[in-house]
């Protein structure tokens, strides 16, 4: 089944808060390779004006990720994992993720772009803080292969 054209503009429901712990974002940190001691130490955070360590930037991915199961599990879609590259990932911050915030995200398909038998799918995760703040929008592209037939 070829990608669903009528997933444009369909809007999915918000996660789950996910709570940002300083763990987990050393640990991100250290497989990134992201050495800055603002990811590790919250003194460092601290000086920096930040009230616990600082998220590398592609954190939001852990986030965003939650939403993105949200689409591939969808019966409509014509995704089949097997068949899905990630193509492309941007993100816009509105400030930086630190740990102890509690984050919520929603999906949103923005566009699909056939080739061939090809499809590249853009969607735009919003991901606000516990007060509904803006912290960042979070844009994958998945490139989804053509189903073997």
């Amino acid at each position: 089944m070829p990608v669903n054209p009528e997933l444009v503009g369909r809007e999915f429901p918000p996660t789950a808060p996910y709570l940002v712990g300083r763990e987990k974002v050393r640990e991100f940190a250290r497989a990134v390779f992201a050495d800055d001691p603002q990811h590790t130490d919250p003194q460092a955070a601290q000086a920096l004006g930040y009230a616990d360590v600082v998220a590398p930037p592609t954190f939001a991915m852990v986030v965003q990720d939650q939403t993105l199961q949200q689409l591939l599990a969808e019966p409509d879609s014509g995704i089949e994992l097997s068949r899905v590259l990630h193509a492309e990932q941007r993100f816009r911050y509105t400030r930086p993720i630190v740990a102890g915030d509690e984050l919520t995200a929603t999906l949103s398909v923005t566009g699909i772009r056939t080739m061939g038998g090809n499809a590249m799918v853009t969607s735009d995760a919003e991901i606000t803080d516990a007060a509904g703040a803006h912290v960042v929008t979070a844009t994958s592209i998945l490139l989804v292969g053509e189903s073997e037939k």
